[in-house]
């Protein structure tokens, strides 16, 4: 189906933070497939996780919330099976959540730059231009992979890979694997690799936090969220969620801490063709290196904008970049993990909704043929239009 070429509201990316804010925004009667278009450039389902390795499983260390309303659909991730790899689970209820609540995505859809028009901005895609009043970036992280430089990286004989990257650990059979980083990530590897590699080793830039409870702690999580609204309202660089949360200590890491598995040293001071050399001079022989060192916010096709503060970030305050009022974020600064992406979409699409300064006609959009026999149903949207803005925002702060 061809793109139309002008919409109200254009939502780019279609993971947990885009499709949060495009169901918001449609109980708030902005429709799907005609005043708010969702463009996503993975080719199923899924957002991130539908490129994840296969070995990642759910649970308390790679946990995915629920989407609004996702109940309502039938489905939890509370109750999703953690024996079937994450990235066919999480694909899977994101493909049913996007048909019941008859959300319009359009992929595969490349976003390569948003310009400036006037009173428009325009979206420039591999499928044409699209004319809109509003954009929401809700690209997340994955496709802005982050490799820190270290001497002699580039000279490195062995084979790199990033988390973005990472597919299977047979690929590394029989080989000395050095993995880099400090998050759950790099410990999934480690285990991944033990008894499969040759031998490992670990480094981090800073020692490991290891939360004792075995769950991500709530206080810690939203000091890590304060962190990251802080930076982003200031236009910084924005810091990393684990290193604010720390890593939750489950029985399969304490099991590997208590074999000698989990022994992470300080970072090398430099490469060379075949070997991690140390400060102290010492070195070990590596044939391969896993980058578990995080991504950085995938803003690229933003850069026409000019919205970059000199502090290296981009300012948002009140959901929106201080340099261009139609720019929205989700998925950014507090939003840039499962611990704020659905708490934020709600408000972000009630900002959107006020940006945009008139209503539209709410209309049923779920599909009876997706809606399973004696499952709650939603309740029915009005049919006409609704003139009074503060009428249709109560009705949503009511809503459950």
């Amino acid at each position: 189906m061809a793109l139309p070429r002008r919409t109200d509201v254009v939502i780019i990316g279609a993971g947990q933070a885009g499709l949060s804010v495009a169901y918001y925004l449609q109980r708030l009667g902005v429709r799907s497939g005609v005043d708010q278009l969702v463009l996503d450039r993975g080719p199923a389902p899924g957002g991130a996780w539908q490129h994840r390795w296969s070995a990642l499983r759910l649970g308390s260390a790679h946990r995915v919330h629920d989407l609004p309303g996702m109940r309502r659909a039938g489905l939890s991730f509370e109750t999703a099976d953690r024996a079937r790899p994450a990235r066919d689970v999480v694909s899977e209820y994101y493909g049913h959540y996007e048909r019941f609540f008859g959300l319009d995505v359009r992929r595969p859809t490349i976003v390569s730059a948003v310009f400036d028009s006037g009173a428009d901005l325009v979206v420039r895609t591999d499928q044409g231009d699209i004319g809109t009043r509003i954009v929401v970036n809700a690209t997340g992280t994955w496709g802005a992979p982050f490799v820190p430089y270290y001497k002699g990286v580039r000279e490195f004989a062995g084979r790199q890979v990033h988390t973005s990257t990472y597919r299977d650990a047979a690929e590394f059979a029989g080989q000395r694997v050095l993995v880099i980083g400090g998050g759950t990530s790099a410990i999934g590897f480690l285990l991944e690799l033990e008894g499969v590699a040759a031998k490992t080793f670990w480094v981090t830039r800073r020692p490991v936090d290891y939360l004792q409870q075995g769950t991500l702690d709530l206080e810690a999580a939203v000091n890590a969220v304060a962190e990251q609204d802080e930076a982003a309202r200031a236009g910084r660089a924005l810091p990393s969620i684990v290193s604010g949360t720390g890593v939750p200590k489950t029985r399969r890491i304490a099991a590997a801490i208590e074999r000698g598995l989990l022994e992470p040293r300080p970072m090398f001071d430099h490469l060379d063709r075949f070997s991690a050399v140390w400060p102290d001079g010492s070195s070990e022989r590596i044939d391969a290196i896993v980058w578990a060192t995080g991504f950085r916010p995938d803003i690229r096709h933003l850069s026409p904008l000019k919205l970059h503060e000199k502090a290296g970030g981009v300012a948002v305050t009140t959901g929106a970049a201080e340099r261009d009022p139609r720019i929205f974020f989700a998925g950014y600064g507090p939003t840039a993990s499962t611990v704020g992406a659905n708490r934020a979409g709600r408000t972000l699409a009630r900002q959107v909704f006020a940006a945009l300064g008139q209503t539209t006609s709410p209309v049923a959009t779920i599909r009876p043929e997706d809606v399973v026999a004696a499952r709650p149903a939603d309740p029915a949207p009005p049919t006409g239009p609704i003139d009074h803005v503060a009428e249709l925002m109560a009705r949503f702060f009511t809503d459950a």
